[in-house]
């Protein structure tokens, strides 16, 4: 379960609790406190909810710790600050318990900054300041462009770099300059990207690759967004505008699918993105 953020959508914890089959549901945090337990108590049909908040990489190694992730018969990883994520659990017990949930498999779920570490790279923002689309357009190679990789190992995310609050924040141009990062850095051969806007959940079979979208009842873009690259790019180059060619894109709302598998969409809108020295452009007339 990927979300872009803001309000819970209530269907993730009730899938979650379904796909657990009602047996202990752990939430992960590195900032914040246990308000959650109650919240998905009441949704997930579960023997239990307990949270785990991380206030330094020390915690990682207690096995009392990695003990309690290992048994979760689901998973959820909180908003707030994902270097945090990577700095406390990357390289530790906590990085192997998540892996092992998941190669159960149990219901893992993200949002937000709990989004942005399930893919197979991650956009780690490891600089002080957030990555804002304009910066990353105009240098792919700029310091606030920081990725990581072999942490997570999810089925079906792959090849794939997600990204949050995507229309709210305006940061589709952050989006294709990550991927171009990845194609350029030769991280994969097809490089993928997973985007959401806020209240809006994307939910993956990880045997089947089957998604689909759910959303808050009030949202007024509830979509996710699906991209690759085409081809190996050429413009992409330190302390220069990002040049990138034919990025194709499909878009889901609920009600729509997408096959991760075979990377194809039924009920959805397709379309390309270009980007000229820094400019970026669409097919369509809007880039969302």
């Amino acid at each position: 379960m990927l979300q872009g953020g803001g309000d819970d959508v209530d269907i993730n914890y009730v899938r979650m609790g379904e796909e657990s089959g009602g047996g202990d549901f752990v939430v992960l945090r590195a900032s914040g406190s246990d308000e959650y337990n109650d919240y998905i108590f009441a949704l997930c049909g579960c023997d239990s909810v307990a949270t785990l908040v991380f206030s330094n990489r020390d915690a990682a190694f207690d096995p009392f710790v990695s003990e309690t992730i290992r048994n979760a018969e689901a998973l959820f990883i909180a908003g707030g600050d994902q270097s945090r994520y990577l700095r406390f659990w990357q390289g530790t017990p906590v990085e192997d318990a998540i892996n092992s949930v998941a190669a159960k498999p149990a219901p893992i779920g993200g949002t937000s900054a709990g989004m942005a570490i399930l893919g197979e790279f991650v956009y780690s923002a490891m600089s002080d300041t957030s990555l804002s689309a304009a910066t990353a357009l105009q240098d792919p190679y700029h310091e606030d462009v920081t990725l990581a990789r072999d942490f997570l190992a999810l089925p079906m995310l792959q090849g794939v770099i997600t990204d949050q609050h995507l229309k709210e924040r305006d940061r589709i141009g952050r989006t294709v300059a990550l991927l171009a990062r990845l194609a350029r850095d030769e991280w994969t051969a097809n490089a993928r990207a997973i985007a959401a806007d806020r209240e809006t959940a994307l939910h993956v079979d990880p045997v089947t690759g089957h998604a689909q979208v759910y959303a808050t009842q009030d949202h007024a873009t509830p979509y996710v967004w699906f991209m690759q690259t085409s081809s190996k790019p050429v413009g992409v180059r330190r302390g220069m505008p990002l040049s990138i060619r034919n990025i194709e894109v499909y878009r889901i709302a609920p009600g729509a699918s997408f096959n991760l598998t075979a990377w194809s969409g039924d009920g959805g809108i397709a379309y390309t993105l270009n980007v000229d020295e820094g400019t970026l452009k669409s097919s369509r007339t809007a880039l969302y």
